[in-house]
């Protein structure tokens, strides 16, 4: 029997499209999913990502394509990538998960800082620092879910392009390849490390020049740590004899231990070994190179309440992140103040 809906104008909003087949026969589960693949271009890394067992992601996927009645992937090697139909869910997939982050924020915004979700993507080399600042923000404020995406720089580009994160925190701002705006919230000075039973350790006043004829161990290209280090020679007309590259802190920190050559790190990746640990800190002439923490998102993104919240949080704590730098280099001291007064002139803030 045929249903004919009747509809008259009597003043009330008309009722909005509604997708009655996509509603019966898909799941927001099922769309997450998909968008993962798409995104990742594998069904593993999707799984990974989502706390999922593989045949889980593969039933999921499976279900939706008898959904929408047309493939939504092709194999190509060992990797997937979307068919004309996926890119076209795909796409609304975005949109609408867009809007449902939208909306998701507004309500935290109307609940004040009781609940709500503070999404963090970092570089690498912030992982030492970031887990401080959320852990005290998480006392303060004890119903805020936080998540933390640490990866390479490259990939925190993507990640912001794609919008998947309420902030970031970079050393070095991505200038040029989004517009983005940023606010000094730290310092970061980057020091030169050795061995503890290194010959040059205790010495005082290294020349750039004598530490050039030492083997190195550099980040991979790309990196701001890598990029600053080469610029401070380059100036000074010498060149580093590169041994080893590492995209690990860790990896480098390691193979500076077991002697393969000298590195340069920022201090925050030393503040958990303290003055004592296992690589020493050498005192060398235009060392530690001064840089400074970011906070980063794109120009124009609507802060959530409780990412404005944060990010004024971590501008305050700045005094507290300097002592800890000073316990562990004393001479930083004074550096770090005139840091700061430069650093000051650029300083933004967030209106709340």
């Amino acid at each position: 029997m045929t249903r004919i809906a009747h509809s008259q104008d009597n003043g009330q909003t008309p009722p909005a499209a509604i997708p009655d087949y996509l509603i019966r026969h898909t799941t927001l589960r099922q769309l997450q999913v998909f968008e993962a693949i798409v995104r990742l271009g594998s069904f593993t890394r999707a799984a990974h990502e989502l706390f999922l067992t593989q045949p889980t992601v593969s039933m999921q996927i499976r279900k939706l394509t008898d959904a929408m009645g047309l493939p939504l992937f092709e194999h190509v090697g060992r990797n997937v990538r979307p068919t004309e139909a996926g890119m076209e869910l795909y796409e609304a997939c975005r949109r609408m998960f867009e809007t449902l982050a939208n909306l998701e924020m507004k309500v935290a915004d109307l609940k004040g800082m009781k609940r709500g979700r503070l999404r963090m993507g970092v570089v690498t080399t912030a992982k030492y620092l970031a887990p401080e600042i959320l852990g005290q923000f998480s006392r303060l404020y004890p119903g805020i879910e936080l998540a933390l995406k640490v990866t390479n720089r490259e990939r925190i580009i993507e990640r912001m392009h794609a919008n998947e994160d309420d902030l970031y925190i970079m050393g070095q701002a991505p200038v040029g390849q989004i517009d983005v705006e940023t606010y000094h919230f730290a310092p970061n000075p980057l020091v030169l490390i050795a061995p503890r039973d290194h010959p040059l350790v205790g010495k005082k006043k290294i020349s750039l020049s004598r530490i050039s004829k030492e083997p190195f161990i550099m980040r991979e290209p790309g990196s701001g740590i890598r990029d600053a280090t080469l610029r401070l020679f380059r100036s000074e007309g010498l060149h580093p004899q590169v041994r080893m590259e590492l995209g690990s802190n860790e990896a480098i920190k390691h193979s500076v231990v077991g002697g393969l050559g000298l590195a340069v790190l920022s201090a925050h990746t030393l503040t958990l070994d303290g003055a004592d640990g296992a690589v020493a800190i050498l005192d060398v002439e235009h060392f530690p190179i001064m840089r400074q923490w970011y906070i980063v998102h794109p120009r124009g993104k609507e802060l959530s309440l409780v990412a404005r919240t944060f990010l004024d949080f971590a501008i305050t704590s700045e005094p507290e992140i300097q002592k800890r730098l000073e316990l562990l280099l004393p001479r930083l001291k004074g550096l770090l103040k005139d840091s700061k007064k430069t650093a000051a002139s650029g300083k933004k803030r967030v209106k709340k």
